[in-house]
């Protein structure tokens, strides 16, 4: 007899234990307390709501808990009949309140339980920071609980797993709220809201912009300078080697007597110029006759020596005879 009452007393305390055990498995997933445009309920009205997920792998009942918003229920004193005046509870005889491994369940706040099984009277405030607390069925055993602080228009607040694996909860915008399905991992706030809340003023912003500006237009001058360079070089490489034709020698003779400067950046063409010029030079020296010479030598020497041809003023204009005049002078004189 004894012996059955142990076999008995033992199934009776881990069938209680196995139960709180699977009763721990369900956390409050995500909260929404600004409800504007995220989800509506059947009746079309826009209410904060809860998400409970059944984070095991086995399946569980969740009827008969109670979800509560007011922190007073932390109070050890309280009797459960007290507790539960504070308390909304999730109704009993709801398939959806059989939750299988890995599934989650949304109930809206802030409203009336008489609506349907989805409804639970629990206050929200969207104003002000907000605590929600899961009880289990005896209205004793806290199971899970949040704080939830004053959240924008259609964000939550979602618990997830980081990248150790660790549980932590997030504000999630409106593009990342997720009702009645596995959160995921985004952006907390939005890039906007970042930059105005870590450059008020603009300042950050605008040296960015400014400095991007003048980076670029560095860059365009550097890269113009180097092409001219470039084009430059390749111009007098080109003289260079069409210089042995007769259209260019004098070209090549003007340049090397002008662009003294731009011989210092070409050492390597000076040499070549001033060997062309030397060649033209004695070409034009041998084209020139000793006749030549001598006339243009007597003739700076009258210059130097002041001699002029001179003149005597006096226009003189001697006849020319020709058959006609010849023929008038022998006509014979008609008398009157």
């Amino acid at each position: 007899m004894k012996r059955i009452f142990l076999f008995l007393s033992l199934v009776t305390l881990f069938n209680a234990s196995s139960f709180a055990q699977g009763a721990k498995n369900i956390k409050i997933n995500e909260v929404l307390t600004n409800n504007k445009e995220s989800m509506l309920d059947e009746y079309g009205e826009k209410l904060p709501w809860i998400e409970l997920a059944n984070t095991s792998f086995s399946t569980y009942d969740i009827r008969g808990m109670y979800i509560t918003t007011d922190k007073a229920t932390l109070n050890k004193g309280l009797s459960v009949p007290d507790r539960i005046k504070m308390m909304s509870q999730i109704p009993n005889g709801s398939e959806r309140t059989t939750l299988s491994a890995q599934e989650h369940v949304l109930y809206f706040l802030n409203s009336n339980p008489a609506k349907s099984d989805m409804h639970l009277d629990a206050k929200v405030n969207p104003d002000t920071i907000l605590w929600i607390g899961l009880f289990d069925g005896n209205a004793v055993d806290l199971i899970d609980s949040v704080t939830v602080p004053v959240l924008s228009e259609n964000c939550s607040l979602a618990r997830i797993k980081n990248k150790d694996k660790e549980i932590v909860w997030e504000q999630k915008q409106p593009e990342f709220v997720t009702p009645s399905t596995a959160n995921i991992s985004g952006p907390t706030v939005s890039k906007i809201d970042k930059l105005k809340k870590d450059d008020p003023h603009g300042f950050g912003i605008t040296i960015l912009s400014m400095g991007v500006v003048f980076t670029c237009l560095a860059l365009l001058y550097i890269a113009f300078w180097l092409l001219g360079r470039f084009m430059n070089r390749s111009k007098h490489i080109k003289e260079v080697i069409d210089m042995d034709k007769p259209e260019n020698r004098k070209l090549e003779m003007i340049r090397h007597n002008d662009d003294d400067d731009d011989d210092e950046e070409q050492p390597s063409i000076k040499p070549l110029v001033a060997q062309k010029a030397d060649e033209q030079k004695e070409e034009m020296k041998k084209e020139i006759s000793p006749e030549i010479v001598a006339a243009i030598a007597q003739a700076i020497k009258d210059y130097q020596d002041d001699v002029h041809v001179e003149e005597s003023g006096v226009i003189t204009l001697l006849p020319k005879h020709t058959p006609w005049t010849t023929r008038v002078s022998t006509a014979p004189k008609s008398h009157w």
